[in-house]
């Protein structure tokens, strides 16, 4: 069933409504009717009374018609017995405001009998749901209208958000809160709002991703429908409790797992209500009318392919394409804040290209003689001499091609604040302003001194987004930018099929699985005594490695002694390293040596939500310290598992770092499938680890492994 009637019903009764401004009823209610004109509005409340002249009814039976969507506001004892009345009625979509009764297992109860009818439920404990597109408004408080469509399992933190979007001139096309999510989960209601051609722009806050694979697909679906996602989530990490247990553990966090999804779907994950206002502001102006309704129509000569400019290979034309504003001009009242706005953007690795000759020139025709036709472009009094100079110098920079976007910086909607007389005439500067950006098909971003004057409310009315403080537009304008993938990514439905379980994480055991599998090990015996293991060292041949078995961090424990040249030397190591660990039971293992060879750390852990999670990172006893890891959910394809080894930081070490051999990428991109899919296969091991991965240009080899079981 799709979610029309949770957006768009013909029909809405109101239980627990009330003529009380205090309490929920009256806002549901008055919400309601303020959709009348739209939809039939039933109110109902035993106890009686009316608002607005509309009467409450006793109950959902004493209704003449059927209400398509009930909104539930009543006790959480009474909760049960009102849906239950409303599936006898007819009603198939039900907004539980309350608590569904005592605990989870009574919600889940109360969703499943909604469900069973074929209906839907949102919530409980929720605050509703609002489409300001269908004049429906089931929730608290007041949601300014606009692109932006909101899901969120924050009430209050909805309410920040919309009175953020309502000074920044824009609003919400949609918003769902989810409360408890016993059957509408937040892949359901992003479904709904990427579906929504009202919605420009879409944002949620979500802390309980349930279904995380599920999600992603829907993050993957957003992007490539062009409709860019804004995500918030918390920043705890489950990991610290596990990171004496491997240091996959340590550097799998649960926020890093949530930024690899939202890098490889596309979404945008942001750290504060502000920062996916601000960002959410540029992309509407982007994704909406106004500055973007000329895209593909440009003046000028276009704009240059640069090595920070990446667009999808498949985006149409005239499409939203990402990164888009990569390239930056900017334009200031002062050479001081011109600059800091380049270093602003810089920061945050943007690019503030120099002009060439034509753009240079097509400015400096507008600016006095001491006026700076660099980028930054400096003013220098032209915007005083004549305001009009402010749309002649942005067109020119718009036009020329040389950048992706402009930012203009400064004074500009201030000066009706100080003289009245130059209100009409900034006004209509605004108003070309925006037309010139429109034109040019390329974004113009507003930072000013000014706030809330008409000048500014026009460039507001045309979709040019304006910001208070220079770091919020260069932040915004970074965030829009990030690089997208130029091969969509699908991220992995599902996970093989649970094999036989492992008997336990010991490297015996895990060295076994991994190699069948195809990850090659160098040659072992396991024993339990020195007699032992100078036996299996004639056979092995030296030089070797002793390892003790049973630790997770074996070389902080003194369990691993490396280059043993004979017996004599091996029986001392077996010593001591028995002395310090009190370890049972010894590898005695070829000693790997391959030159130009690179170690890496592979591993993979279970999350929660999203499944099995790969990592790959610059590995060995220094991999926390390092801490350079590519994560990505499993099983991996041989091309994803390379492109997560070339993401690293240190990648150029496996491409060959100042004129040495690069390391065989095919085979440590083969290792890296093997573990992938060993643990997707092996749901009891939370965390599976090689550490150190020896890379080579000859191939890649494991040198020590471990899991953790559940």
């Amino acid at each position: 069933m799709n979610l029309d009637a949770l957006f768009d019903p013909r029909s809405v009764a109101v239980v627990g409504a009330s003529a009380d401004p205090a309490k929920w009823g009256y806002w549901l209610a008055s919400g309601a009717l303020a959709g009348r004109s739209r939809r039939t509005v039933h109110l109902v409340n035993q106890r009686g009374g009316n608002l607005d002249g509309v009467p409450f009814l006793p109950d959902l039976g004493s209704l003449a018609t059927v209400p398509e969507q009930v909104v539930v506001a009543v006790p959480p004892p009474q909760v049960r017995p009102v849906v239950v009345q409303g599936l006898a009625a007819g009603a198939r979509c039900f907004t539980v405001i309350t608590s569904g009764g005592s605990g989870p297992q009574e919600e889940r109860e109360l969703a499943a009998l909604v469900t069973s009818h074929g209906g839907r439920l949102l919530g409980p404990n929720c605050m509703g749901v609002v489409d300001t597109t269908t004049e429906l408004r089931l929730s608290w408080g007041d949601f300014p209208a606009g692109g932006i469509g909101l899901v969120s399992q924050s009430g209050n933190l909805a309410l920040e958000i919309g009175r953020l979007l309502a000074r920044a001139g824009q609003g919400f096309s949609r918003f769902v809160s989810l409360g408890n999510q016993r059957d509408i989960d937040a892949a359901d209601a992003l479904d709904a709002l990427i579906a929504h051609e009202a919605t420009r722009v879409v944002a949620a806050y979500v802390e309980d991703f349930r279904d995380g694979r599920r999600l992603a697909r829907t993050l993957a679906a957003a992007h490539a429908a062009g409709k860019p996602v804004l995500l918030l989530t918390l920043g705890r990490s489950e990991a610290s409790g596990r990171a004496a247990a491997s240091h996959t553990g340590a550097l799998v966090s649960a926020r890093a797992v949530v930024d690899a999804v939202c890098r490889d779907t596309g979404a945008i994950l942001l750290e504060s209500a502000g920062e996916l206002v601000d960002t959410a502001v540029l992309l509407a102006a982007r994704h909406g009318p106004g500055q973007s309704r000329a895209r593909g129509r440009g003046q000028g000569r276009g704009p240059r392919p640069g090595p920070s400019r990446t667009v999808p290979a498949d985006a149409a034309d005239g499409a939203p394409a990402s990164p888009e504003a990569a390239r930056i001009a900017v334009v200031g009242d002062s050479g001081g804040q011109g600059a800091l706005a380049a270093d602003a953007l810089a920061a945050r690795g943007l690019d503030v290209p120099v002009l060439d000759g034509a753009t240079r020139a097509a400015v400096a025709a507008h600016l006095p003689g001491r006026g700076g036709c660099g980028n930054p472009v400096d003013l220098a009094g032209a915007g005083e001499a004549d305001l009009r100079n402010y749309a002649r110098i942005t067109r020119a920079l718009l036009d020329g091609g040389d950048t992706d976007a402009t930012v203009l910086t400064g004074y500009f909607g201030d000066y009706a604040t100080a003289n009245p007389d130059q209100t009409r005439e900034e006004c209509e500067v605004a108003e070309e302003l925006a037309e010139a950006a429109g034109r040019a098909g390329r974004l113009l971003v507003v930072h000013t001194m000014a706030r809330d004057t008409p000048a500014l409310a026009v460039l507001r009315e045309h979709g040019v987004p304006v910001y208070e403080r220079i770091e919020q537009a260069a932040t915004a304008l970074a965030h829009a930018a990030r690089p997208a993938r130029a091969t969509p990514y699908a991220p992995p439905e599902r996970v093989p099929s649970p094999s036989r379980p492992v008997a336990d994480g010991g490297y015996e055991s895990v060295r076994t699985l991994l190699r069948s599998h195809g990850l090659d090990f160098p040659t072992a015996e396991f024993v339990g005594t020195a007699d032992e293991a100078a036996d299996a060292a004639r056979r092995t041949g030296y030089p070797l490695v002793l390892k003790a078995m049973g630790l997770a961090h074996k070389t902080e424990a003194g369990g691993v002694a490396l280059g043993i040249a004979g017996e004599t030397a091996l029986r001392a190591a077996f010593a001591r390293m028995r002395d310090a660990t009190g370890a049972t039971r010894y590898a005695v293992e070829e000693m790997a040596v391959h030159p130009h060879s690179v170690e890496l750390i592979a591993g993979v852990r279970y999350d929660p939500a999203f499944g099995p999670v790969a990592m790959v990172g610059l590995g060995g006893v220094t991999a926390e310290l390092h801490a350079d890891t590519a994560l990505a959910l499993a099983p991996l394809t041989p091309g994803r598992a390379r492109e997560l080894l070339l993401s690293l930081r240190h990648a150029p070490l496996l491409t060959g770092w100042r004129g040495a051999p690069a390391v065989d990428l095919d085979a440590a991109a083969d290792a890296l499938c093997a573990l992938a899919r060993a643990a997707s296969e092996h749901p009891e091991l939370t965390e599976l680890e090689v550490n150190p991965l020896l890379v080579h240009p000859g191939g890649a080899v494991a040198l020590d492994a471990h899991g953790v079981q559940a």
